[in-house]
């Protein structure tokens, strides 16, 4: 029970912050479900708390998504989510952990370092859903690098933040059915993820009435900020 209500804290805490910012609760919540549940059992389980919360930003944010958009994201996003899924019952833990510390510290990195990409076109989207779909069913969440490519399309507040959460919600359920098919959505895995749903909803809709509101760079610091230290969490094998 103690396990539960720490990961409902942090995940309506963290919806607040995607709702927001349009990233990073993902990947924060990721190093929170290991050190509660284990990175095999964390995976899918965020990926449970995902389709709640990516679908209650669809929802409240519907009247200014760009389908088109969404759609040529998962053009490539579901096949390779499916095929990462599935990957995710047989790579061993140790060096996902690793690999999965490197991954955040290179969000980091690009964030800073990385120029702002061109309009992207259409096969830019398709490209950029398939590596997403592979990274996401692997290391759990892959927003903060896909989110200069909805931006450079023009993007931006209720628009930006719906039609990521479509193009991620299209990925999330793929990885649902791909983590079924390698027998990682157990019983316990999905009453988990049935349990965290509540409060992820709670969180995208405070989300939603705060935009605009407070100030996005100070989201962003914080996002930063928890990423290094989940990054040296997992680089440290713990």
């Amino acid at each position: 029970m103690g396990a539960l209500l720490a990961a409902s804290a942090a995940a309506f805490l963290l919806a607040v912050l995607s709702a927001v910012t349009g990233f990073g609760g993902g990947v924060l919540l990721l190093p929170v479900f290991t050190a509660l549940f284990g990175l095999r059992v964390a995976v899918p389980v965020l990926t449970l708390t995902q389709l709640s919360s990516n679908g209650g930003r669809v929802w409240l944010n519907r009247r200014e998504l760009r389908w088109p958009l969404a759609a040529r994201f998962a053009v490539g996003a579901v096949p390779f989510a499916v095929a990462g899924a599935l990957l995710l019952a047989h790579a061993p833990l140790a060096a996902l952990k690793r690999l999965l510390g490197v991954f955040l510290l290179a969000v980091v990195a690009w964030r800073h370092l990385a120029r702002r990409p061109g309009r992207p076109t259409d096969r830019t989207f398709v490209a950029v859903g398939a590596a997403s779909g592979l990274g996401s069913a692997l290391l759990g969440s892959v927003g903060p690098l896909t989110a200069p490519f909805f931006l450079a399309a023009g993007l931006t507040r209720a628009a930006y933040v719906g039609t990521e959460a479509a193009a991620a919600l299209t990925l999330h359920l793929s990885k649902t059915a791909g983590y079924a098919a390698a027998g990682l959505l157990t019983r316990d895995v999905v009453l988990l993820g049935a349990a965290l749903t509540p409060a992820t909803l709670a969180g995208a809709w405070v989300g939603r009435r705060i935009v605009g509101r407070i100030s996005d760079r100070l989201f962003v610091l914080l996002v930063e900020v928890g990423l290094v230290a989940a990054a040296v969490f997992f680089l440290a094998g713990w």
